[in-house]
Parts: structure tokens; sequence; C-alpha cells
């Protein structure tokens, strides 16, 4: 079955990391911009990684047969600094109409504080004035619960918000419900020590149904899984679903909440 993984930081992965996906049968990947493992201390050092992620990274992955899209911002993590975040923010359009790029992310919270909302907002600013989707960053852990309920509440107190372009992804058990109800689309990231497992993810999808959820690795730096997608395909399988639901998860919502950004070129059709 072919996938698509909505959520992997390709930079900090090995080129074999793209030879097994594509021989997994994953077409498609969307990377969101994040944190390096360090804070950045300059716009330009900003400069560097977009333009890393929106020309290497796209012909490293195309030697696989892969398509490589992307997200512009500044992480939560390095929101703190207020002013460097809106240098990074003033550079973004100039890569928005660049190749393959769908839009802003992955924007949100990390701490849940002053400054990290600030920047959020100002993100926002950025994404309304552009006609952008958005891919949001929920916390970690004890910050789950709060964060998402901050950023829910910043979001639906913004009437010029298209909830059907909004991506709110690692969404758990205890988050899920609140996001598919405000009518966000709701993103399960497979870690194999944090966030959510295969079989998590395939329990939440048998409760709320497979309408607006996807699942992702985002495959980083740290303990995580590239491969993460295609287990969660073989969990689906194991408890009996139908193979036309489980293409829906894994390859039909991507492209359906993607397909919405001037970024997105098609994919090769799933079978």
């Amino acid at each position: 079955m072919y996938y698509i993984d909505p959520h992997i930081h390709m930079v900090s992965r090995t080129t074999d990391d793209y030879d097994t996906l594509a021989k997994m049968g994953c077409v498609a990947v969307s990377e969101p911009a994040f944190w390096a493992g360090y804070d950045r201390g300059t716009v330009d050092g900003f400069r560097d990684y977009f333009n890393q992620l929106t020309d290497f990274e796209r012909r490293r992955a195309a030697g696989f047969g892969i398509q490589h899209f992307t997200w512009l911002c500044i992480n939560a993590k390095e929101a703190e600094n207020v002013s460097l975040a809106r240098e990074v923010i003033a550079l973004i359009p100039e890569y928005l109409d660049r190749p393959g790029v769908l839009g802003i992310g992955e924007i949100g919270l990390n701490k849940n504080t002053r400054n990290e909302a600030i920047v959020f907002l100002e993100h926002l600013e950025l994404a309304f004035k552009t006609n952008e989707q958005i891919l949001i960053h929920t916390p970690h852990l004890e910050d789950k619960y709060q964060g998402t309920r901050m950023i829910l509440d910043m979001l639906i107190g913004d009437s010029r918000v298209d909830r059907s372009r909004v991506l709110v992804d690692h969404v758990e058990e205890h988050t899920i419900r609140p996001v598919l109800e405000a009518g966000f689309w709701a993103g399960m990231t497979l870690y194999p020590v944090s966030k959510c497992t295969p079989a998590r993810a395939a329990d939440m999808v048998e409760v709320y149904g497979p309408e607006r959820t996807l699942v992702n690795s985002a495959g980083d730096w740290g303990v995580s899984k590239p491969t993460a997608v295609p287990d969660f395909i073989l969990e689906m399988r194991r408890r009996g679903h139908a193979e036309s639901l489980i293409r829906q998860v894994v390859y039909d919502n991507p492209v359906a909440f993607f397909s919405q950004s001037r970024g997105w070129k098609p994919v090769h059709p799933c079978g």
C-alpha cells in the first residue's frame, strides 16, 4: 500500500532512510520546520535551514522517487526569543512560493509560556496575510492538555481561522476529541517512547472514526522510527480493518488536507 508520512524531519535522517521508506511504499513526505537540537542565534541560521528544506532536501528525496513537501516557521522551542522570532517570521514570505511549500508550521506551544503564545499568534497573522495552511505542534507529556486547550482557545477565538485548513498534531487520547469536535484535522504521532503507539492510534481511529485523522512518524534526531506508519498499517490489518479504511488514514486524508495548499502537487495514485 502506498502511503504519505505527513510529519517527518528528514534533515535529521540518513539517506538510507529514504531508501527504506521508498521500499515500504512511501510516496511523499511532509517536513515541518523544527528545532535543530540547539537554539539558533541569528536569522541567517534560519535562512540556511529554509534553503536546505526547500532545495537540497527536495532533491535528496526525489532521488528515491519520494516527493518532499515542507512547512516554514520558528519552532516553539525557540520562541522565547521574541525579537529573533519576529526576524524569522519576516523572512518566511521569501520562501512561501517555492515549490513544495505547504504553509506555516509546525507552530504551537512547548512550555505554554506567554512568549510562545505571542509568537504563535504572530505566525497566525502571517498565515492569514498570505492565505497559508497551518500545522500545529502541541506540547509534550504533562504540558499537552493545557497547551492544547490554550492553542484551541486562540484558534477558535479568531474568526479568520479556516478550521478545515488547520492540522493539530501530536494528539493523544485526552486531546483528540476537542480537536475533532472543533472542526480541525488531528495528527497522531507514532513514537517508540512517547506520544502514541500504532496500537493506541488504531484505538483512536476505532473510537473517533477515520475522518480528519492522520498518522505520522515525526522521525527526527531523537528516539523515533521513520517507518512507524507501516507499523500502523500492519496493526490495522491485524485487527481486520478494510484496506479502504486504512488507505483513507494513511493516504487519502493527507492528500485531502494538503491539496488545499497551492504548494501541493499530486503524488502517485494509491493502489
